[in-house]
């Protein structure tokens, strides 16, 4: 992934959870920040993960505010404080919660919902009139390679793991396009002011780790799917240990806009 696992990743692993954070919450902030958001707000966090988001959010909307954290495991949002409400809640076949909110985000969970379509226009139904929705997905198809700089065996290596990857990803139905497609989904929901961007990290500490847990989590199903052997594997694990690899994550889009 980078960004884009597909839920073939367990998310036992903390430190995946936290290269994600290093790597995503800067943009993430800026973008709900510049919506305004303030004490007294109502938010409600869609498909929360870990707690790094929703532990910002909630010092934001307080006094006054109130923050819903909602995802299928709850398990990494136990440390959050007791003024957060946390709901274990399937985004795509769930109710939502009660509204109405100024905010809904969600963010690297709609591509993993099969019932999206749904899930959408349930965020969509709980918004106050003014309300804002900001959705963020990686678009894997928009920059394929894990290593940019495809310089050599090391970077080559990484680029053929990274296709098998994403090989067992369509495979599962996930679309590796749908990051690009948020702005039109927005607009058809009924929502105005709709505008988007993207950020793309290309190196550094968070992108080695966040590849070095992705493989470590996938290996089997490589291996059991054909697409890389465990020499491969294992040589790829020694690069990213070695730092010889400038290593990026998919481009993360973020589409923004409001209800009537």
């Amino acid at each position: 992934m980078g960004a884009d696992d597909g839920y073939l990743l367990s998310e036992r692993a903390g430190r995946r959870l936290a290269a994600l954070a290093s790597l995503f919450d800067a943009s993430t902030f800026r973008h709900l920040s510049a919506l305004g958001l303030a004490p007294g707000w109502r938010v409600w966090e869609v498909g929360a993960g870990g707690p790094s988001v929703p532990d910002w959010l909630v010092h934001r909307v307080h006094p006054g505010g109130q923050l819903v954290a909602t995802d299928l495991d709850t398990t990494w949002l136990e440390r959050l404080p007791g003024s957060v409400r946390v709901l274990r809640h399937d985004i795509g076949t769930d109710p939502p919660p009660d509204g109405p909110f100024d905010l809904v985000h969600a963010r690297l969970v709609l591509v993993h919902v099969p019932q999206r379509d749904r899930a959408l226009a349930a965020m969509v139904s709980v918004l106050r009139p003014g309300g804002w929705l900001v959705l963020e997905e990686a678009d894997p198809a928009l920059q394929p390679l894990a290593c940019i700089d495809d310089s050599g065996p090391p970077q080559q290596l990484a680029n053929r793991l990274k296709a098998g990857f994403r090989r067992l990803m369509a495979d599962r139905g996930v679309d590796l396009a749908y990051g690009r497609t948020l702005p039109r989904r927005l607009r058809e929901a009924g929502l105005v002011d709709v505008a988007a961007d993207a950020w793309f990290p290309i190196t550094g500490p968070a992108c080695v780790e966040l590849e070095r847990t992705t493989v470590e989590q996938i290996r089997d199903r490589l291996l059991d799917a054909g697409l890389a052997t465990a020499d491969e594997i294992e040589q790829h694990l020694a690069n990213l240990s070695a730092g010889l690899l400038d290593v990026a994550t998919s481009p993360m889009i973020t589409a923004w806009g409001r209800r009537p």
